[in-house]
């Protein structure tokens, strides 16, 4: 079968990988509202296109951090990608470096940050999860400089996990041939078997629950690299965030797998530009399927998005040649839906090329 959208990989992936694996990937918390939520509410926002604009030179170039990057879409941190395919993170980090855009490694990846770092050049963040002994993070965040990441994602919305019912009965655990590799020298890498979910267990043992802003402090003085705060939903956490140093935020609900029945990361994110005030750029984490739904990200303020289970589907597929066609099967949509809007640069999509479900109601009460 021909893969003619990025949606088409999950299918795919299902037939291909163990039930434990997939419903990992796929699962959401509890009675999973919020993960069909982060689908369904890009289709409630429609295109206001212009026409009649010369679009035959389209530039989706843009820069994230002071990094130029070929598209502003990029690669979210997925844990365990060995699971998928077993060149896991490494065939990941090669497809995002020939897109020219940003990985971003999870703490939980089963490569580790220097193994990474040795499939060649490219842009690298790296997603950190601050473990109740400082110690680790301080050597975590050390051999990622050392292997050349240039920022940290830092993931603030689990203090503890989810409750993920598929991972409960499935009594999910890290297959016995692999491991968390950026851990395995501290003794941490393995996952035990419990009657629960392993992973569950692995982080009531091992995170913070404590980690509050202060800490955001705190870890400039550990790191030189820029950090950016991963799971801001509301305008008040985004002012938090800039006010203890974030260089960017990441809206983002962790693909609806932490607390069920909150909005859409689309639905919350004019709230938390309106709260950032320009002071940093803000992204979008969630749901991104289309590169429609790229466009109205960037409409309603983003400075780009990160994609997370498209690049897990379609490594599970085809591996990194997955992960190329994929990113190119959304630049390529992105491309085609700024030419129809009438938009020649990333800085020419506007808050005017959308109308969401609350424009509608101000309309219909004029």
């Amino acid at each position: 079968m021909e893969i003619t959208n990025v949606s088409e990989y999950e299918a795919l992936a299902k037939q291909k990988l163990p039930k434990m694996v997939y419903d990992y990937y796929s699962s959401g918390a509890e009675d999973e509202w919020t993960l069909k939520e982060n689908r369904e509410a890009f289709s409630r926002i429609l295109f206001r296109p212009r026409v009649l604009i010369d679009v035959s030179n389209i530039d989706m170039t843009t820069t994230v951090l002071g990094f130029k990057i070929s598209m502003p879409i990029m690669i979210a941190p997925s844990a365990m990608q060995k699971m998928a395919h077993p060149e896991g993170e490494l065939a990941t980090a090669r497809a995002a470096s020939a897109a020219g855009t940003i990985m971003t490694l999870s703490s939980w990846s089963t490569c580790s940050v220097e193994e990474v770092n040795s499939t060649g050049p490219g842009i690298r963040f790296f997603q950190l999860y601050v473990y109740k002994d400082r110690s680790i993070v301080r050597q975590l965040l050390r051999r990622a400089e050392r292997a050349g990441f240039k920022a940290i994602a830092l993931t603030v919305d689990t203090p503890r996990l989810g409750r993920r019912e598929a991972d409960i009965k499935n009594r999910f655990t890290l297959p016995p041939s692999l491991t968390l590799k950026n851990f395995e020298e501290l003794d941490l890498g393995k996952m035990d078997k419990t009657n629960d979910s392993g992973l569950a267990s692995y982080v009531a043992g091992q995170v913070d629950r404590s980690l509050s802003w202060k800490d955001v402090k705190w870890l400039q003085t550990v790191t030189s690299l820029p950090i950016v705060v991963k799971g801001v939903m509301t305008a008040e956490d985004a002012r938090l965030a800039i006010e203890a140093g974030a260089a960017g935020i990441i809206v983002s609900n962790h693909g609806a797998r932490q607390l069920d029945y909150v909005p859409a990361t689309i639905s919350c994110l004019e709230e938390v530009i309106k709260g950032a005030q320009g002071r940093v750029p803000v992204f979008l984490d969630g749901g991104v399927r289309r590169g429609t739904d790229v466009f109205k990200a960037l409409a309603l303020g983003a400075s780009g998005v990160f994609i997370g289970r498209p690049v897990l589907f379609s490594l599970a597929v085809d591996g990194e040649a997955g992960v190329k066609k994929m990113l190119q099967m959304l630049r390529d949509e992105l491309e085609l839906t700024m030419a129809l809007s009438g938009c020649t640069s990333l800085k020419e999509i506007t808050r005017n090329h959308v109308i969401t479900e609350a424009d509608k109601y101000r309309l219909s009460r004029l």
